[in-house]
C-alpha cells in the first residue's frame, strides 16, 4: 500500500503540475562547471520549453550568426554558438528547443553571468544567473609558448584600414604640406608671369590724370594773383608728363621746338598741333621774355591743354561710333547743301 502511494502520488503531483503549466514559457540555463581556465572554453546550454508555435528570441543572440559571438561584461565574456538550436517535442503540445553555446572568459577573477532573456510577444522571460571563477594561466620561464597568431581583419572593416598607421594619424600633415607646396607653387608663377606676387593697383590712364592736374592747376587761380609763370610751368610740366605717359615721348627732356618736331612726325597728332603750340609759344614767352599775357591768353592756354589731352585721349567704342555717325551726319549736311546750291 505505501509503495503504490509513493509511484501514484508523485505521478498525480506530475500530471497536474504539468497541465498547470501548460502554455507558460520556461527558460533554463547550466553550466558545465563554474571554474574556468582563462581564455579556455565551456560548454553553456540553454534550455526553453513552450507551446508549438509560439514565436520568440533572445535579443542578445540577434547578431549572433553575422559575428559568430556575442560578448558580456565589458567585453570580457564571450558566448559562441557551438551548434545549431536543436528542437525536440516533450507531448502536451510542448516543445524544448536546446541552445548549445560555448562560453570563454578572457582575464581571471569572479564574474556573474546574467540571466539569458527570452522575449515571447510583450513578456521577457530570464534564465537564472551564473557565479564564474576564473583562474589565472600561470606561466614559467621554461614553459613553451605557441607562435601568436596572424593579424586579424577588424570586424567592421572600412577603407582606413588599409592606410598604414603614420598616414591614419598624421593626415593632416600631409595635407598642410601639400597646401603649402601647391601655394608657393603658384606664388613663383604668378611672379614670373606678372612680376609680382599681389595684384597690381589698378592704373589711372594718363588722361585722365592730365586732366585731374589741369583742374587742380585752375582751382589754384595762379595768373589771377599774378604768378603766371608758375602757373605756365605747372601747366607744360603737365603737358610734358602726358606725352611721356600716353606716346613714350621723353618730353621733359626736350624743348618746345623739339616737341613740335617730334608731334610732326606722327601723322595722327599733326591735327593737335596748332592747338599745343600756342600753349608752349606762350609758356615759353612768360618763362623766358618775362612777358605778361593778357587774361583771355591765359584762359585760351588752358582750354587750349585741356583740348590737347581731350583729342588725343584713347577713342573708346563708343567714342568711335558717335565718330563715325557724325561723319555720316557732317557728309550728309555736306550733299545736302550741295544739292541746294544746284537748285
Amino acid at each position: 500500500m505505501n509503495y503504490l502511494k509513493n509511484i501514484i502520488l508523485p505521478s498525480t503531483l506530475a500530471i497536474v503540475a504539468l497541465h498547470c503549466q501548460a502554455g507558460a514559457v520556461m527558460v533554463q540555463s547550466k553550466l558545465d562547471s563554474t571554474t574556468m581556465l582563462m581564455g579556455s572554453k565551456s560548454p553553456f546550454r540553454i534550455e526553453v520549453v513552450q507551446d508549438k508555435g509560439t514565436k520568440g528570441e533572445f535579443p542578445l543572440f540577434e547578431n549572433l550568426s553575422q559575428r559568430g559571438y556575442v560578448t558580456l561584461l565589458n567585453d570580457t565574456v564571450e558566448i559562441s554558438a557551438a551548434s545549431a538550436p536543436d528542437t525536440v517535442e516533450i507531448g502536451s503540445n510542448r516543445i524544448q528547443i536546446n541552445y548549445n553555446m560555448l562560453i570563454q572568459v578572457f582575464d581571471s577573477g569572479y564574474y556573474k553571468i546574467p540571466g539569458m532573456q527570452y522575449v515571447v510577444g510583450g513578456d521577457t522571460i530570464s534564465s537564472q544567473s551564473h557565479f564564474l571563477k576564473i583562474n589565472p594561466v600561470n606561466v614559467s620561464a621554461d614553459d613553451k609558448i605557441s607562435p601568436m597568431t596572424g593579424e586579424q581583419d577588424p570586424e567592421d572593416k572600412s577603407i582606413f584600414d588599409a592606410l598604414p598607421d603614420w598616414l591614419y594619424y598624421w593626415w593632416w600633415i600631409i595635407f598642410v604640406v601639400a597646401g603649402i607646396a601647391v601655394l608657393t607653387w603658384w606664388l613663383i608663377r604668378r611672379y614670373k608671369t606678372t612680376g609680382g606676387i599681389l595684384p597690381p593697383k589698378p592704373v589711372t590712364p594718363p588722361h585722365i590724370v592730365a586732366l585731374q592736374l589741369l583742374g587742380r592747376l585752375k582751382s589754384r587761380h595762379l595768373w589771377e594773383d599774378g604768378h603766371e609763370k608758375e602757373y605756365y610751368t605747372i601747366m607744360t610740366d603737365i603737358l610734358r608728363t602726358y606725352l611721356y605717359k600716353r606716346f613714350g615721348i621723353k618730353a621733359m627732356e626736350m624743348t618746345s621746338r623739339e616737341i613740335m618736331s617730334r608731334l610732326a612726325d606722327d601723322k595722327t597728332l599733326m591735327h593737335s598741333n596748332a592747338v599745343i603750340r600756342q600753349v608752349l609759344d606762350m609758356a615759353d614767352f612768360v618763362k623766358f621774355a618775362k612777358v605778361r599775357p593778357l587774361p583771355d591768353d591765359n584762359v585760351k592756354a588752358y582750354d587750349n591743354a585741356v583740348k590737347f589731352v581731350e583729342d588725343t585721349a584713347p577713342r573708346t567704342e563708343t567714342d568711335a561710333d558717335n565718330s563715325v555717325a557724325g561723319d555720316k551726319s557732317h557728309d550728309t549736311d555736306t550733299h545736302n547743301n550741295q544739292n541746294n546750291q544746284k537748285l
